[in-house]
């Protein structure tokens, strides 16, 4: 239960919704009890009168008394039905205030932790697969709100009709009381028995269904790899074996319950039989009348569906605690990367000092000693074999991740105590995998603008060698996107991300390999109008074509981490070092294609 205690907040925020409801939890419950009492006199005055109606055998006076009977049956008949008509009304007024909170929680909850989600760093994403995350945040999420709704709506329904109808079988016959609550101590110790294995085997089933969701999350997200080496067969395999263990696990708790529930019932009969049987010695001693047996009777009854709902509550809340703690496990990590909180505008001034960078989750250094400085308005390329450290380089600038040692200057002051939203919202970031989403293509180029013209989006696409092939879709800018644009080609795809980029007119603009799949010719269309967009503004581009960065102000050539050249195109090729391989390396590649 501790892991609970997260939604109390809750409760105090929706106080006003609680008070009402377990006061109307308590009214209906009194309506409830009290027709048990009414049945008991009805019952003794159908006995009472039946004996008065045979006395009169033979007399006027029978008919009199048949009549007064008949009218007093309906009399209690009436009140009966008033009185449960009484108690279906509150009830009504109970679900609309307990239940609407609970719809009213999980609505905060799923926003707090996609709130969270979105604070926390990229090494979070890097560790925790999608799957999982987005289990925690729906089906995580809904077994709390059953909880918050249903669970505590019928524990306190269940705890105040109890509290009710134990004080009045003590209030009628003290012994009888007793003998009728004799299982109950049986059935709280088969509750706490089972609660223990509920707990366990839910939070089983919890952990495969995220890897249930994560398993077909990733499946579906790479169909078009799967098709293309037909692991289709393989993959409905591995599916099979991971439902299937779901499958146990939520047999093993099934097999649980159908023992548990049918256990509770018969103790309750059990009940029943006891009752009626001291009962029935009670009435010949005179203690109790027989209106009085009907009384419990009816009580008994009235504690079937509170036992059995008991069973029902203790899942839900055992299972809503084993999805709060795997809430809570997320909701208590605190961003790697905070933000600082000075304002810049800014104007593209660089400098790393002797940065090093390790993975914290793989502990491999990729970024070793890196010093370099770049001026406002110059264009800086990056080259480097594959896994050399380039891609981290951008990520560092971009703040992705803190730097393990050394230091990184914009406009001369630490990057880590720049206001993290202002420092990013000025930079033009194309990352090196091109992401689009589900949407149109105009709403993807605009993505990074709240407010954006259709001359803006249209312009964007002409800066970035792409306007011509969206004017060739039947609908245009207009065109909806597959998941991840899979309607677009890769180099459509890099191209659009590209036109994302240039729409924000970013003082900073960085370039992580996105022009891998465009053409030479479009990569030389690109490259000239983000000469004339960037003039006198920062420009990044990282790159393994030497084509593309030949006209830079300054190439940094990176190998295992560490800058191991650095200058203009001429002064490298002079050099006659990595640099001047790679370009030899390129120029013979073109000539054999």
């Amino acid at each position: 239960m501790k892991h609970l205690f997260f939604l109390n907040k809750y409760f105090i925020k929706y106080k006003w919704r609680v008070i009402p409801g377990v006061l109307f939890v308590v009214i209906s419950n009194i309506f409830g009890v009290v027709p048990a009492q009414v049945i008991g006199h009805a019952f003794n005055l159908i006995t009472e009168n039946i004996a008065i109606y045979r006395l009169y055998n033979g007399f006027d006076r029978q008919e009199i008394v048949y009549d007064i009977f008949g009218y007093s049956l309906l009399f209690f008949g009436v009140l009966i039905l008033f009185l449960y008509l009484l108690r279906g009304l509150f009830l009504f007024f109970m679900r609309q205030t307990i239940i609407l909170m609970s719809r009213h929680i999980e609505f905060d909850m799923k926003n707090e932790i996609y709130a969270h989600y979105q604070k926390l760093s990229l090494g979070f994403y890097r560790r925790n697969n999608t799957g999982d995350l987005m289990n925690r945040a729906t089906e995580d999420v809904n077994r709390v709100r059953m909880y918050v709704g249903p669970a505590i709506m019928y524990a306190i329904n269940t705890t105040v009709l109890f509290c009710l109808v134990i004080y009045f079988m003590f209030s009628v016959n003290s012994t009888l009381a007793i003998y009728a609550l004799l299982p109950l101590p049986i059935l709280v110790i088969a509750i706490y028995y089972v609660n223990t294995i509920i707990n366990q085997k839910s939070e089983k089933i919890q952990e495969q269904l995220s890897r249930l969701s994560s398993f077909v999350q990733e499946r579906f997200s790479g169909i078009r790899v799967m098709k293309s080496y037909v692991r289709e067969s393989h993959a409905q395999e591995i599916f099979a074996e991971e439902s299937n263990a779901y499958k146990r696990n939520s047999m093993g708790l099934v097999k649980v319950q159908a023992f548990f529930y049918p256990t509770m019932l018969l103790l309750v009969g059990i009940s029943t039989i006891l009752t009626i049987y001291i009962g029935g010695k009670q009435v010949i001693d005179g203690a109790i009348t027989p209106g009085n047996i009907a009384e419990f009777i009816v009580y008994v009854n009235q504690l079937t569906f509170p036992v059995t709902m008991l069973g029902w509550v203790t899942t839900l809340v055992q299972r809503a605690a084993a999805s709060q703690k795997r809430i809570n496990e997320f909701l208590h990590l605190h961003p790697d990367i905070k933000s600082g909180k000075e304002e810049i505008s800014l104007n593209g001034n660089i400098t790393f000092q002797n940065v090093s960078f390790t993975y914290a989750d793989t502990g491999i250094e990729a970024i070793k000693e890196v010093s370099f400085e770049v001026k406002k308005g110059q264009f800086l390329a990056i080259i480097g074999k594959t896994g050399s450290g380039k891609s981290t380089l951008a990520n560092l600038l971009m703040r992705m991740y803190d730097i393990t040692s050394g230091e990184i200057l914009i406009d001369g002051k630490p990057l880590g105590t720049l206001d993290l939203q202002e420092y990013r919202s000025q930079i033009g970031f194309v990352p090196q995998e091109v992401f689009l989403f589900s949407d149109s293509i105009k709403n993807n180029i605009a993505f990074g603008l709240n407010t954006v013209t259709d001359l803006q989006v249209e312009q964007a696409a002409k800066d970035a060698a792409v306007y011509y092939n969206i004017v060739g879709f039947d609908q245009q800018f207009e065109t909806m996107l597959g998941e991840r644009g899979i309607t677009l080609s890769g180099g459509q795809k890099q191209r659009v991300s590209i036109a994302r980029a240039l729409i924000k007119e970013p003082q900073m603009l960085v370039f992580d390999d996105c022009l891998s799949a465009v053409d030479t010719k479009t990569e030389e269309e690109i490259l000239s109008n983000l000469g004339r967009l960037m003039n006198g503004r920062t420009s990044i581009l990282i790159a393994h074509r030497i084509s593309t960065i030949k006209n830079a102000d300054k190439i940094l050539v990176l190998d295992e981490g560490r800058i191991v050249e650095q200058g203009t195109h001429l002064e490298l090729l002079k050099h006659g070092g990595a640099y001047a391989e790679l370009y030899q390396n390129q120029l013979l590649e073109e000539e054999n294609l």
